[in-house]
Protein backbone atom coordinates (compact mmCIF):
# COMPACT_ATOMS: atom_id res chain seq x y z
CA UNK A 1 0.00 0.00 0.00
CA UNK A 2 2.62 2.39 0.84
CA UNK A 3 4.77 1.29 -1.90
CA UNK A 4 1.25 2.50 -4.57
CA UNK A 5 1.16 5.31 -2.42
CA UNK A 6 4.64 6.43 -3.13
CA UNK A 7 4.07 5.69 -6.98
CA UNK A 8 0.77 7.53 -6.85
CA UNK A 9 2.18 11.02 -5.39
CA UNK A 10 5.30 10.51 -8.24
CA UNK A 11 3.07 10.13 -10.95
CA UNK A 12 0.96 12.92 -9.82
CA UNK A 13 4.29 15.26 -8.43
CA UNK A 14 5.32 14.69 -12.12
CA UNK A 15 1.80 15.82 -13.89
CA UNK A 16 1.49 18.69 -12.08
CA UNK A 17 5.06 20.25 -12.87
CA UNK A 18 4.31 19.49 -16.08
CA UNK A 19 0.89 20.93 -16.36
CA UNK A 20 2.77 24.14 -14.79
CA UNK A 21 5.54 23.88 -17.54
CA UNK A 22 5.81 27.11 -19.59
CA UNK A 23 5.06 26.13 -23.06
CA UNK A 24 7.87 27.39 -25.29
CA UNK A 25 5.42 27.91 -28.52
CA UNK A 26 2.46 29.54 -27.09
CA UNK A 27 5.18 31.95 -24.95
CA UNK A 28 6.16 33.36 -28.71
CA UNK A 29 2.81 33.16 -29.59
CA UNK A 30 0.60 35.21 -27.13
CA UNK A 31 0.66 38.71 -27.55
CA UNK A 32 0.74 40.62 -23.87
CA UNK A 33 3.20 41.93 -22.32
CA UNK A 34 5.13 39.79 -19.62
CA UNK A 35 6.41 41.86 -16.40
CA UNK A 36 9.59 40.33 -15.69
CA UNK A 37 12.32 40.73 -12.69
CA UNK A 38 15.90 40.32 -13.25
CA UNK A 39 18.51 39.65 -10.64
CA UNK A 40 21.71 39.19 -11.06
CA UNK A 41 25.41 40.50 -10.45
CA UNK A 42 25.23 43.51 -12.84
CA UNK A 43 28.82 44.56 -12.61
CA UNK A 44 30.15 40.99 -13.15
CA UNK A 45 27.71 40.55 -16.22
CA UNK A 46 29.20 43.89 -17.23
CA UNK A 47 33.15 42.80 -16.71
CA UNK A 48 32.42 39.66 -18.51
CA UNK A 49 34.84 39.10 -21.40
CA UNK A 50 34.34 35.66 -23.24
CA UNK A 51 31.40 34.11 -24.80
CA UNK A 52 29.55 31.23 -23.02
CA UNK A 53 30.27 32.57 -19.46
CA UNK A 54 27.40 32.73 -17.31
CA UNK A 55 26.74 33.33 -13.52
CA UNK A 56 23.73 33.30 -11.06
CA UNK A 57 20.72 34.96 -11.65
CA UNK A 58 16.93 34.79 -10.54
CA UNK A 59 14.04 35.45 -13.07
CA UNK A 60 10.60 35.98 -11.87
CA UNK A 61 7.77 36.67 -14.69
CA UNK A 62 4.29 37.72 -14.09
CA UNK A 63 2.13 36.28 -17.14
CA UNK A 64 -1.02 38.25 -18.63
CA UNK A 65 -3.07 36.13 -15.95
CA UNK A 66 -1.11 37.11 -13.20
CA UNK A 67 0.74 33.85 -13.17
CA UNK A 68 3.93 34.14 -11.41
CA UNK A 69 6.73 32.23 -11.93
CA UNK A 70 10.01 32.20 -10.42
CA UNK A 71 13.22 30.27 -11.11
CA UNK A 72 16.96 30.09 -10.61
CA UNK A 73 18.53 31.01 -14.40
CA UNK A 74 22.05 31.61 -15.79
CA UNK A 75 22.76 34.61 -17.26
CA UNK A 76 25.70 35.43 -19.70
CA UNK A 77 26.49 38.44 -21.37
CA UNK A 78 27.07 38.75 -24.96
CA UNK A 79 27.34 40.71 -28.31
CA UNK A 80 30.70 42.01 -29.33
CA UNK A 81 30.09 46.28 -30.22
CA UNK A 82 27.46 46.93 -27.43
CA UNK A 83 29.10 44.54 -24.89
CA UNK A 84 31.64 48.01 -24.75
CA UNK A 85 29.41 50.55 -25.36
CA UNK A 86 25.98 49.77 -23.19
CA UNK A 87 25.28 50.71 -19.57
CA UNK A 88 24.34 46.57 -19.28
CA UNK A 89 25.57 44.37 -22.57
CA UNK A 90 22.78 42.35 -24.23
CA UNK A 91 22.60 39.12 -22.07
CA UNK A 92 21.83 35.32 -22.71
CA UNK A 93 19.77 33.45 -20.16
CA UNK A 94 20.09 29.53 -19.47
CA UNK A 95 16.53 28.73 -18.56
CA UNK A 96 17.58 24.92 -18.66
CA UNK A 97 18.61 23.23 -15.01
CA UNK A 98 20.77 19.96 -14.15
CA UNK A 99 17.37 18.68 -12.12
CA UNK A 100 15.36 19.70 -15.18
CA UNK A 101 12.74 21.32 -12.86
CA UNK A 102 12.60 24.34 -14.09
CA UNK A 103 8.97 25.51 -15.02
CA UNK A 104 10.61 27.47 -17.75
CA UNK A 105 13.64 24.70 -18.58
CA UNK A 106 11.46 24.61 -22.33
CA UNK A 107 12.88 27.71 -22.98
CA UNK A 108 16.36 26.77 -23.34
CA UNK A 109 18.68 29.64 -23.73
CA UNK A 110 17.08 32.87 -25.05
CA UNK A 111 18.17 36.54 -26.05
CA UNK A 112 17.41 38.92 -23.83
CA UNK A 113 17.49 42.30 -26.01
CA UNK A 114 17.49 45.56 -23.94
CA UNK A 115 18.13 48.90 -24.41
CA UNK A 116 21.65 50.43 -24.46
CA UNK A 117 20.97 52.56 -21.69
CA UNK A 118 17.75 54.19 -19.37
CA UNK A 119 16.79 56.90 -21.74
CA UNK A 120 13.18 57.24 -23.82
CA UNK A 121 15.39 57.26 -26.69
CA UNK A 122 16.80 53.94 -25.78
CA UNK A 123 13.95 51.97 -25.08
CA UNK A 124 12.34 53.76 -27.99
CA UNK A 125 14.76 52.31 -30.41
CA UNK A 126 14.51 49.06 -29.02
CA UNK A 127 10.74 48.81 -29.56
CA UNK A 128 11.01 49.80 -32.96
CA UNK A 129 13.44 46.89 -33.50
CA UNK A 130 10.86 44.55 -31.70
CA UNK A 131 8.98 45.71 -34.60
CA UNK A 132 10.97 44.77 -37.40
CA UNK A 133 11.15 41.21 -36.17
CA UNK A 134 7.37 41.19 -36.16
CA UNK A 135 7.26 42.61 -39.50
CA UNK A 136 9.63 39.63 -40.57
CA UNK A 137 7.01 37.16 -38.74
CA UNK A 138 4.35 38.63 -41.31
CA UNK A 139 6.26 37.89 -44.23
CA UNK A 140 8.18 34.94 -43.19
CA UNK A 141 7.81 31.60 -41.08
CA UNK A 142 11.21 30.90 -41.51
CA UNK A 143 11.66 33.67 -38.81
CA UNK A 144 12.66 34.43 -34.85
CA UNK A 145 9.52 35.12 -33.01
CA UNK A 146 9.56 37.45 -30.43
CA UNK A 147 8.03 38.10 -26.92
CA UNK A 148 7.99 41.97 -25.59
CA UNK A 149 8.64 42.16 -21.50
CA UNK A 150 8.60 44.97 -19.00
CA UNK A 151 11.77 43.98 -17.15
CA UNK A 152 13.04 45.37 -13.84
CA UNK A 153 16.84 44.85 -12.90
CA UNK A 154 18.23 44.34 -9.61
CA UNK A 155 21.58 44.32 -8.85
CA UNK A 156 22.16 41.49 -6.34
CA UNK A 157 25.64 43.61 -5.05
CA UNK A 158 23.19 46.35 -4.07
CA UNK A 159 25.53 48.89 -6.55
CA UNK A 160 23.21 49.48 -8.74
CA UNK A 161 19.74 51.00 -8.56
CA UNK A 162 16.91 49.27 -9.83
CA UNK A 163 15.84 50.34 -13.09
CA UNK A 164 12.77 49.34 -15.04
CA UNK A 165 12.63 49.25 -19.58
CA UNK A 166 10.93 47.80 -21.95
CA UNK A 167 12.78 44.42 -23.90
CA UNK A 168 12.44 41.11 -25.55
CA UNK A 169 12.92 37.49 -26.08
CA UNK A 170 13.82 36.15 -28.90
CA UNK A 171 13.19 32.98 -29.73
CA UNK A 172 15.66 29.52 -29.35
CA UNK A 173 16.70 28.58 -32.53
CA UNK A 174 16.05 24.89 -32.57
CA UNK A 175 12.49 25.83 -31.82
CA UNK A 176 12.08 27.74 -33.85
CA UNK A 177 13.68 25.29 -36.58
CA UNK A 178 11.93 22.87 -35.30
CA UNK A 179 8.37 24.19 -36.32
CA UNK A 180 9.80 24.51 -39.36
CA UNK A 181 10.50 20.99 -40.20
CA UNK A 182 14.10 21.91 -39.82
CA UNK A 183 16.83 21.68 -37.60
CA UNK A 184 19.59 23.32 -36.24
CA UNK A 185 23.33 21.94 -36.43
CA UNK A 186 26.83 22.60 -36.46
CA UNK A 187 28.28 24.02 -40.08
CA UNK A 188 31.30 25.21 -42.12
CA UNK A 189 31.09 27.89 -43.84
CA UNK A 190 28.53 28.58 -46.96
CA UNK A 191 28.44 31.25 -49.29
CA UNK A 192 25.20 33.40 -49.50
CA UNK A 193 24.26 31.33 -53.10
CA UNK A 194 24.79 28.28 -52.02
CA UNK A 195 21.41 28.51 -49.49
CA UNK A 196 17.92 28.29 -50.34
CA UNK A 197 17.02 30.47 -53.56
CA UNK A 198 13.63 31.45 -52.50
CA UNK A 199 14.11 32.30 -48.80
CA UNK A 200 17.40 33.91 -49.80
CA UNK A 201 15.82 36.04 -52.02
CA UNK A 202 12.59 37.07 -49.17
CA UNK A 203 15.82 37.99 -46.78
CA UNK A 204 17.74 40.19 -48.64
CA UNK A 205 14.55 42.12 -50.47
CA UNK A 206 13.46 42.52 -46.63
CA UNK A 207 17.02 43.72 -45.32
CA UNK A 208 16.74 46.47 -48.42
CA UNK A 209 13.24 47.07 -47.32
CA UNK A 210 14.46 47.85 -43.84
CA UNK A 211 17.89 49.41 -44.76
CA UNK A 212 20.27 46.80 -43.36
CA UNK A 213 23.46 45.96 -44.71
CA UNK A 214 25.07 44.69 -41.25
CA UNK A 215 24.49 40.47 -42.13
CA UNK A 216 26.49 38.16 -44.18
CA UNK A 217 25.97 34.72 -44.63
CA UNK A 218 29.45 33.61 -45.24
CA UNK A 219 30.55 35.51 -41.94
CA UNK A 220 27.96 33.72 -40.28
CA UNK A 221 27.03 37.51 -39.40
CA UNK A 222 23.11 37.83 -38.08
CA UNK A 223 21.93 35.15 -40.02
CA UNK A 224 20.97 31.67 -38.48
CA UNK A 225 21.17 28.86 -40.75
CA UNK A 226 18.23 25.54 -40.70
CA UNK A 227 18.46 22.37 -42.10
CA UNK A 228 15.75 20.69 -43.61
CA UNK A 229 14.80 17.39 -41.13
CA UNK A 230 13.52 15.32 -44.25
CA UNK A 231 16.27 15.94 -47.04
CA UNK A 232 20.29 16.20 -45.95
CA UNK A 233 21.01 17.47 -49.78
CA UNK A 234 18.59 20.11 -49.55
CA UNK A 235 20.31 23.64 -48.78
CA UNK A 236 19.72 24.93 -45.76
CA UNK A 237 17.56 28.30 -45.62
CA UNK A 238 18.69 31.74 -44.26
CA UNK A 239 17.01 33.26 -41.11
CA UNK A 240 18.13 37.05 -40.65
CA UNK A 241 18.11 38.61 -36.93
CA UNK A 242 19.71 41.45 -35.43
CA UNK A 243 18.12 44.49 -36.69
CA UNK A 244 19.14 47.33 -34.53
CA UNK A 245 21.63 48.75 -36.98
CA UNK A 246 18.74 49.15 -39.49
CA UNK A 247 17.71 52.01 -40.89
CA UNK A 248 14.36 51.74 -40.09
CA UNK A 249 15.46 51.65 -36.29
CA UNK A 250 17.73 54.15 -37.20
CA UNK A 251 20.00 53.68 -33.84
CA UNK A 252 22.60 57.02 -33.36
CA UNK A 253 25.30 54.50 -32.99
CA UNK A 254 24.71 52.42 -36.46
CA UNK A 255 27.58 53.46 -38.72
CA UNK A 256 27.62 51.75 -41.92
CA UNK A 257 30.85 49.69 -42.69
CA UNK A 258 33.13 51.69 -45.10
CA UNK A 259 32.78 49.03 -47.61
CA UNK A 260 29.07 49.59 -48.05
CA UNK A 261 29.80 53.23 -49.49
CA UNK A 262 26.90 54.96 -47.79
CA UNK A 263 26.97 57.35 -44.76
CA UNK A 264 23.86 57.03 -43.44
CA UNK A 265 22.07 53.61 -42.27
CA UNK A 266 19.10 55.06 -43.86
CA UNK A 267 20.82 55.12 -47.92
CA UNK A 268 18.98 51.53 -49.06
CA UNK A 269 21.71 49.46 -50.35
CA UNK A 270 20.74 46.05 -52.30
CA UNK A 271 23.01 43.43 -51.21
CA UNK A 272 21.14 40.28 -53.23
CA UNK A 273 22.44 38.75 -55.96
CA UNK A 274 21.54 38.25 -59.18
CA UNK A 275 17.38 36.88 -59.80
CA UNK A 276 15.37 37.12 -62.72
CA UNK A 277 12.81 40.01 -62.87
CA UNK A 278 9.99 37.35 -62.66
CA UNK A 279 11.48 35.82 -59.39
CA UNK A 280 11.74 39.20 -57.79
CA UNK A 281 8.47 39.94 -58.64
CA UNK A 282 7.09 37.05 -56.96
CA UNK A 283 8.73 37.85 -53.90
CA UNK A 284 7.30 41.32 -53.74
CA UNK A 285 4.01 39.99 -54.42
CA UNK A 286 4.69 38.89 -50.57
CA UNK A 287 5.18 42.56 -49.84
CA UNK A 288 2.57 43.94 -51.18
CA UNK A 289 0.08 41.74 -50.24
CA UNK A 290 1.37 42.09 -46.45
CA UNK A 291 1.92 45.95 -46.86
CA UNK A 292 -2.25 47.15 -45.12
CA UNK A 293 -0.45 44.36 -42.34
CA UNK A 294 2.96 45.75 -42.16
CA UNK A 295 1.59 49.40 -41.75
CA UNK A 296 -1.65 48.41 -39.22
CA UNK A 297 1.39 46.37 -36.83
CA UNK A 298 3.59 49.70 -36.75
CA UNK A 299 0.11 52.01 -36.89
CA UNK A 300 -1.46 50.38 -33.67
CA UNK A 301 1.72 50.25 -31.20
CA UNK A 302 0.76 52.33 -28.90
CA UNK A 303 4.58 52.07 -26.89
CA UNK A 304 5.78 54.26 -29.65
CA UNK A 305 4.68 57.98 -30.14
CA UNK A 306 2.47 58.98 -33.32
CA UNK A 307 5.70 60.66 -34.79
CA UNK A 308 7.64 57.79 -34.86
CA UNK A 309 5.23 55.37 -36.47
CA UNK A 310 4.96 58.04 -38.66
CA UNK A 311 8.49 58.42 -39.24
CA UNK A 312 8.71 54.63 -39.87
CA UNK A 313 5.62 53.97 -42.31
CA UNK A 314 7.00 57.28 -44.25
CA UNK A 315 10.67 54.90 -44.33
CA UNK A 316 8.62 51.80 -45.75
CA UNK A 317 6.74 54.30 -48.08
CA UNK A 318 9.73 54.82 -50.06
CA UNK A 319 10.18 51.59 -50.33
CA UNK A 320 6.70 50.37 -51.59
CA UNK A 321 6.60 52.90 -53.84
CA UNK A 322 9.84 51.84 -55.40
CA UNK A 323 8.06 48.05 -55.93
CA UNK A 324 5.26 49.77 -57.68
CA UNK A 325 7.61 51.05 -60.68
CA UNK A 326 9.18 48.16 -63.18
CA UNK A 327 11.90 50.14 -63.82
CA UNK A 328 13.35 51.09 -60.76
CA UNK A 329 12.71 47.28 -59.81
CA UNK A 330 14.70 46.13 -62.41
CA UNK A 331 17.48 48.75 -61.99
CA UNK A 332 17.68 47.97 -58.19
CA UNK A 333 17.41 44.79 -57.70
CA UNK A 334 18.08 42.70 -60.92
CA UNK A 335 20.61 45.59 -62.99
CA UNK A 336 22.49 46.19 -59.41
CA UNK A 337 23.06 42.80 -58.12
CA UNK A 338 25.81 42.24 -56.14
CA UNK A 339 27.89 39.68 -58.36
CA UNK A 340 30.48 38.78 -55.38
Amino acid sequence: MKKFLFVSSFILSTFILKAQAVDSIRFFTDEPVIEMTLSTDIRGLQNQKGDDIFQDGKVSMKFPDSTVITENVKVGARGKFRRGYCRIPPIMLNFRTQDGNSRFQSLGKLKLVIGCGVKSTDEELLLKEFLVYKIYNLLEDKSFRVRLLRTTYEDTKGRNKPFTQYSFLIEDDGDMARRNNCKKKEHGQYLTEATDRNTMTMVALFEYMISNTDWSVPNNHNVKLIFDRDNEAAPPHAVPYDFDYCGLVDASYAIPHEIIGTEKVTERVYRGFPRTLEEIQITLDEFRKKKSAIYALINNFNLLSTRTRKTMTDFLDEFFELIENKNRVKSVFVDNARTS
